[in-house]
């Protein structure tokens, strides 16, 4: 008899050109607002000044990108960079709205482009640099795009196993679900998570001056202001986390949505569902 799915069978590598993109590209604004407190601690740590050139991958919806320009005004210009084209376009059309006219945006891979303005003063990624196939390379042309001295800032998640709003979801997938050892440093969400590895990664692009800072707050699943069935709704249909519970036997798929629930409920208030998550934030200079 054919066995059932397993969860091992929904891991499979983020499309950000497509599905992916499109999944997030939906739920924009929820995940915005969810990772917004590590956005603001990066933003916070990298003190951008007036007139500094900033090059932002991963850009997304331009969140960041629309905030680094306000930050470089007047004379600064910010340039995302994303894989999504449907973000990218996102991405422009909020910062005409917003009236950000120092904000330009690029569809490409930022593991292999050669952007025309570049050398840039600062390179900026939050949550941007997990995905590269092949991360060796990619950050040695990170390193390219930045002048000599240049300062980068990276915010990228600490191990999932540590990070209890990670951990408790996967304890419960655990409970139901054929669960594959994860592969160590496979691109994916936590795939810098171990400073000896980025560090090595980053170090060997010729960046210098690297510091890791651990931060520890508060992760609204779903967004602040979600109730415990919203952010169980944004779990199953806009996390991949989701894609494996979604794809199991009616009644397997039913006892893990009732077990996340009573754990979203555990940490239901007003402002949302807040677990506690932590990230690295690291900057480091360009040799």
């Amino acid at each position: 008899m054919d066995r059932p799915p397993s969860i091992a069978d929904s891991l499979r590598p983020e499309d950000w050109a497509g599905e992916m993109g499109e999944r997030w590209f939906k739920h924009l604004d929820r995940f915005e607002s969810m990772i917004a407190p590590v956005g603001e601690a990066l933003m916070s740590r990298a003190r951008y000044a007036p007139g500094e050139r900033v090059v932002d991958i991963g850009c997304g919806g331009g969140a960041s990108t629309r905030q680094i320009a306000a930050l470089v005004a007047p004379k600064g210009v910010v340039v995302g960079v994303d894989i999504a084209p449907m973000l990218v376009a996102e991405a422009a059309r909020r910062a005409e709205l917003a009236g950000t006219v120092n904000a330009i945006f690029v569809t490409a891979d930022a593991a292999t482009i050669t952007l025309p303005d570049q050398p840039f003063d600062r390179l900026h990624s939050r949550f941007g640099s997990m995905f590269f196939p092949e991360p060796g390379a990619a950050f040695i042309n990170l390193g390219r795009m930045l002048k000599p001295g240049g300062r980068a800032d990276f915010a990228v998640w600490a191990p999932a196993k540590e990070s209890p709003w990670v951990a408790q979801m996967m304890g419960v997938l655990r409970r139901h679900l054929d669960m594959p050892r994860p592969e160590p440093h496979a691109p994916g969400p936590f795939a810098l998570d171990d400073p000896e590895y980025f560090g090595g990664l980053l170090r060997g692009a010729g960046f210098t001056d690297i510091d890791f800072h651990l931060w520890r707050g508060t992760q609204w699943i779903g967004g602040p202001g979600a109730t415990a069935a919203e952010a169980l709704d944004f779990v199953f249909n806009a996390m991949s986390l989701g894609d494996a519970a979604k794809e199991q036997p009616h009644d397997v798929r039913q006892r893990i949505e009732a077990e996340l629930l009573a754990v979203f409920r555990a940490h239901e208030s007003a402002g949302g569902v807040g677990m506690e998550a932590i990230a690295w934030l690291v900057s480091a200079r360009r040799g």
